[in-house]
């Protein structure tokens, strides 16, 4: 089977496997799901890493699935590294790993984590071309992914959810989706030209950076809420909408692709000093 549509041999196939590997939108699902087992306290490193490896699986698969139907389908991109061949198998690897580590998963931990780890290989595989021509699909499919593998990352090593992360999973669903309402206005001409619903083909892009920015703030309110109310969130925890906040307002007066940039590395921002307060709690 011919794998990379340019080149021959086994380095051009791994080369082209390896393309579909993204780090800028996979890092987030990944270091959520450790965050999630920072927040349940002690981490088991093996069950960690196979909860890891069932995200990137299913992370992969959307970005193989999405490169298909660009490419294949709707002639949307002027190129791929992937023959449609080398699509179907890559997604037939990348669908049979998830499954073994969610074997693992279902063996070590129980259903629970397979319930919360299951959905992202579902969200990934049916983004395109199923949910990402609606207003929720476009918008809600990556943050709900990013929700999951916080509560998964949690529960795979407690066996539980607490009030800490089903609140910190809202405020992640929230501000990335945010993000994504910034990252779809892009691509709102095109959207319009084949009727694909984002919030700002919907609304237009001027509300729709209102309701974008909406979203990120409430969720970075949400952060400060809890930091006050709730014992799992450190007083410290405030710093992450701080900082975030001061990357959203640079954002603010950049166009979709640059203030896409800055919000995506913001998030990064947000998410380590999440982290960094949670684990090491500096402010007591």
């Amino acid at each position: 089977m011919s794998v990379a549509r340019h080149g021959s041999g086994g380095v051009a196939n791994v080369r082209a496997l390896l393309s579909q590997v993204h780090p800028v939108f996979m890092l987030p699902p990944l270091a959520t799901s450790v965050f999630g087992g920072v927040l349940a306290g002690a981490v088991d490193a093996t069950l960690a890493a196979v909860h890891v490896a069932a995200l990137f699986f299913a992370v992969y698969t959307a970005h193989v699935k999405d490169g298909y139907v660009d490419f294949y389908v709707r002639d949307e991109d002027d190129d791929h590294p992937l023959t449609s061949a080398g699509c179907r198998g890559a997604l037939a690897g990348a669908t049979a790993c998830f499954l073994a580590a969610l074997a693992v998963l279902w063996v070590e931990v129980g259903v629970g984590a397979v319930l919360l780890t299951g959905p992202a290989w579902l969200l990934g595989y049916f983004h395109a071309p199923q949910l990402d021509t609606s207003v929720l699909g476009a918008t809600g499919g990556y943050p709900t992914g990013i929700a999951l593998a916080l509560l998964g990352g949690q529960y795979v090593q407690a066996g539980t959810l607490t009030p800490t992360s089903l609140g910190l999973a809202g405020v992640f669903l929230a501000f990335l989706a945010g993000i994504k309402v910034i990252d779809d206005a892009q691509d709102y001409d095109y959207d319009r030209s084949i009727g694909k619903r984002t919030v700002a083909v919907v609304v237009g892009p001027e509300w729709a950076g209102r309701v974008a920015y909406a979203l990120m703030a409430a969720g970075m309110v949400a952060v400060v809420g809890m930091a006050v109310g709730l014992d799992g969130v450190p007083p410290g925890a405030v710093g992450a909408p701080v900082v975030f906040g001061v990357v959203a307002l640079l954002a603010r007066r950049a166009g979709p692709e640059l203030a896409t940039m800055l919000l995506i590395r913001g998030s990064y921002l947000f998410l380590a000093v999440l982290v960094t307060t949670v684990w090491f709690r500096p402010l007591g």
